[in-house]
């Protein structure tokens, strides 16, 4: 097991030019007001920075396997400080045959999810908990759900993945995640001791709408973006398409990863990353294949500077200014 620990400090590799690093200075050196953010039952004021930890793994078709591990992840989160852990797509299982995870789905309220939220509660950390076979509307699809867990056990919220993964991945294999999983059609976010936070699933990273209106409509501070990405596609777009999704939004990305062979069939590609709202990447495990976790701090004084300073939801045009635009 290994942990990584990032903290943002400007400037930070990869090396940038003196431009950049006076904007940098320029935005990071404001004194922006500090923000005070309600949980959905509390007016606890929110600290202004809070320690979170992303996790990667090499899931399996072991159940008893998977929580083992994820027990293991927890308990280094918790020695290093941090107060809410993610975790990545297909946490507690990957089937290593087709229709393998239509057999272990199950409600949210089942024997697989009740251990989990027992492990949020005895460790006193959040959790997210990103892709869980939870059991469709009939015997033959499932939902991918992202679960977020209270440190008192108790799901705040879950979020059913929207874009299924129907590809042919050039050079690789074909994918169609529609034959067995029932889309969800409701954009997600909740509050918490860590910000407001916006919840997606791996292949709605490419959907930037989406975040979009989690910005924007819903005011997010914090997104998840939980992740079994493949090796072809994860070597292509996995950064780039994280780091652009912090910076068009300006809010924290953190984003779990599946990491090395799962099964005979399906390898990912792993790098599991946390991303602050300028898109400087301030956690990642060194190695993008290990099981292990990396932390930083959600500095909210630097979010708040730099949505201040660079105030894009002000500037944004509606889609109707396009429109009327090109008339």
């Amino acid at each position: 097991m290994s942990v990584c620990r990032y903290v943002a400090n400007y400037p930070l590799k990869p090396k940038i030019n003196t431009k950049q690093i006076n904007f940098m200075k320029f935005i990071s050196s404001g004194n922006a007001p500090r923000r005070c953010s309600a949980t959905a039952d509390s007016t606890t004021a929110m600290a202004n920075s809070v320690r979170v930890a992303v996790a990667q793994m090499t899931s399996t078709n072991d159940l008893a396997a998977n929580f083992a591990t994820c027990s293991r992840l927890v308990k280094e989160a918790t020695a290093a400080g941090a107060k809410l852990l993610s975790f990545p797509e297909n946490f507690s299982y990957v089937g290593a045959e087709d229709g393998d995870s239509l057999k272990i789905a199950e409600a949210l309220d089942g024997p697989i999810m009740k251990q989990y939220c027992s492990l949020a509660r005895e460790s006193n950390i959040w959790l997210s908990l990103g892709g869980f076979q939870e059991k469709g509307s009939d015997d033959s699809h499932l939902c991918n759900t992202h679960v977020i867990v209270d440190d008192n056990g108790n799901i705040r919220s879950k979020y059913r993945k929207i874009h299924l993964f129907d590809v042919d991945v050039p050079g690789g294999m074909v994918y169609k995640e529609s034959r067995f999983t029932e889309a969800g059609k409701d954009i997600v976010a909740v509050d918490s001791p860590f910000g407001r936070l916006g919840l997606t699933v791996c292949y709605d990273l490419r959907f930037p709408d989406l975040y979009q209106q989690l910005r924007f409509q819903e005011q997010v501070q914090v997104l998840f973006v939980p992740s079994a990405f493949t090796k072809i596609t994860g070597q292509a777009h996995w950064e780039i398409l994280l780091r652009a999704r912090a910076i068009e939004t300006q809010c924290y990305v953190i984003a779990a990863a599946q990491a090395g062979k799962n099964n005979n069939k399906r390898e990912s590609y792993g790098d599991s990353l946390i991303i602050d709202p300028w898109g400087t990447i301030v956690g990642r495990l060194p190695d993008r294949l290990s099981t292990g976790i990396a932390v930083a701090d959600i500095d909210f004084s630097l979010l708040d500077s730099i949505r201040t300073k660079m105030p894009i939801d002000k500037h944004r045009k509606p889609i109707d200014f396009w429109k009327a635009s090109a008339l």
